[in-house]
């Protein structure tokens, strides 16, 4: 290595007497539980209305059921967003306007249309019901992942440098959650195939999407260490296990008894990675070197 590449390289990484370059966020644990919840919500809504398009009539429980859980993930997704931004007209003032070149913006939009999509869903007659389903199933599919967009526009390391995957990664989570939530309930033997099926693709995309946005921040050191090390780094190992974890028992044939099993450890790795990623950007931001 010549001197001008060492040059180049040790000014690349230098640093205000190692002082944060940035600012961290000032977001409180309501933060990702909003994200568990409208990740949540939107798989739901997104299950529901495939399950509506089929018309197999066996399976307008499971429909009434998603469509239940979509609307509960978007009350409790805006009282999480309300109690982080300390006052309710906060929320109104978000949708003063439509800017379609912020995530923000456009998510704030996509949570106030698929509530209440979703709450027509539950109280109109069948045929409007069915209507305002297919719509809030629509809407889901955004409201799944649009915070990992919302993340990936920001300064912070780790969330930018994983721009190509976090996306991915909540939608997947999201898919992986709804399910372990399905498979805490009663469901029929039809009911319960299709949140198998759904709850496999969503684990194992889950997992892939993981180890594809480790990847991908591994080439930089300083900005992979928080999913290494530390609280972020634990609750990002811990997430990954449980995953594993509760897909390896879903593939056990057996009783009612692994399936909520399953579940359980399923929406326990889904808070988890949540909590995860927001507490390595923080961490991220804390270290100047790889915000440079």
């Amino acid at each position: 290595m010549t001197n001008d590449v060492k040059l180049r390289e040790e000014t690349a990484l230098a640093t205000y007497y190692d002082r944060p370059l940035l600012k961290e966020p000032v977001w409180i644990w309501t933060v990702p539980a909003y994200f568990y919840a409208g990740g949540v919500a939107g798989a739901a809504l997104v299950l529901g209305a495939a399950a509506q398009l089929t018309g197999d009539e066996e399976l307008r429980p499971l429909v009434r059921a998603a469509r239940r859980i979509g609307f509960a993930g978007h009350f409790l997704g805006s009282v999480f967003l309300i109690v982080d931004l300390g006052r309710p007209e906060r929320f109104i003032h978000m949708l003063r306007v439509f800017n379609r070149k912020s995530p923000l913006s456009i998510g704030s939009w996509i949570l106030a249309g698929g509530g209440a999509l979703s709450g027509a869903s539950i109280v109109l007659p069948r045929s409007l019901a069915n209507v305002a389903g297919f719509g809030a199933g629509l809407l889901g599919v955004p409201l799944a992942g649009y915070t990992g967009v919302l993340l990936s526009n920001t300064a912070v390391p780790v969330w930018a440098g994983a721009g190509r995957t976090l996306t991915a990664l909540f939608m997947a989570s999201a898919v992986a959650s709804c399910a372990s939530l399905f498979e805490l309930m009663d469901l029929s033997p039809r009911e319960a195939r299709v949140v198998h099926r759904f709850g496999l693709i969503g684990k194992t995309a889950e997992l892939a999407c993981m180890a594809s946005m480790e990847g991908e921040l591994s080439a930089r050191d300083e900005v992979v260490r928080p999913l290494r090390s530390g609280l972020p780094g634990a609750l990002w190992t811990a997430s990954r296990i449980l995953t594993a974890a509760s897909l390896a028992v879903s593939l056990i044939p057996g009783s009612s008894k692994k399936t909520k099993t399953a579940g359980v450890l399923g929406t326990l790795a889904g808070i988890g990675l949540r909590f995860a990623v927001m507490y390595a950007g923080f961490s991220s931001t804390r270290n100047p070197r790889a915000v440079v």
